[in-house]
């Protein structure tokens, strides 16, 4: 725990976010990168998120219910690509039956350049 605290700012000074895109839950600063579901967009573009849960902003605490009113978290795709490949093994014991299939993901890697609240 104590290493945590000092790779991070000082809690009055940090400005933070929990957002929700892709049925997941994401914790969030400004300069953080993330892999999210697939996004409908280019590489280098700009994306939005407006579904905000909570938002910190110094000691500011706004908590949604659900959402944070007028809060918006901006950020910049740098990639679109694949995860890792996930294998799904069936077997049925003594019956011989074995079936192996594999199955990749599409993901978007995208940067948090803003965190906004009006």
């Amino acid at each position: 725990m104590f290493g945590l605290f000092h790779q991070m700012q000082r809690w009055d000074e940090m400005k933070a976010a929990v957002i929700r895109t892709g049925g997941k839950q994401y914790r969030v600063e400004v300069g953080t990168r993330l892999s999210v579901e697939k996004l409908p967009s280019d590489e280098g573009a700009k994306v939005s998120f407006p579904e905000v849960l909570f938002f910190q902003d110094g000691s500011q605490v706004a908590v949604g219910s659900p959402l944070v009113p007028r809060a918006t978290v901006e950020g910049k795709i740098l990639e679109q690509k694949r995860s890792k490949k996930i294998l799904v093994f069936k077997k049925r014991r003594r019956k011989n039956y074995r079936r192996r299939n594999g199955h990749r993901q599409p993901v978007t890697v995208v940067e948090i350049t803003q965190i906004k609240s009006a």
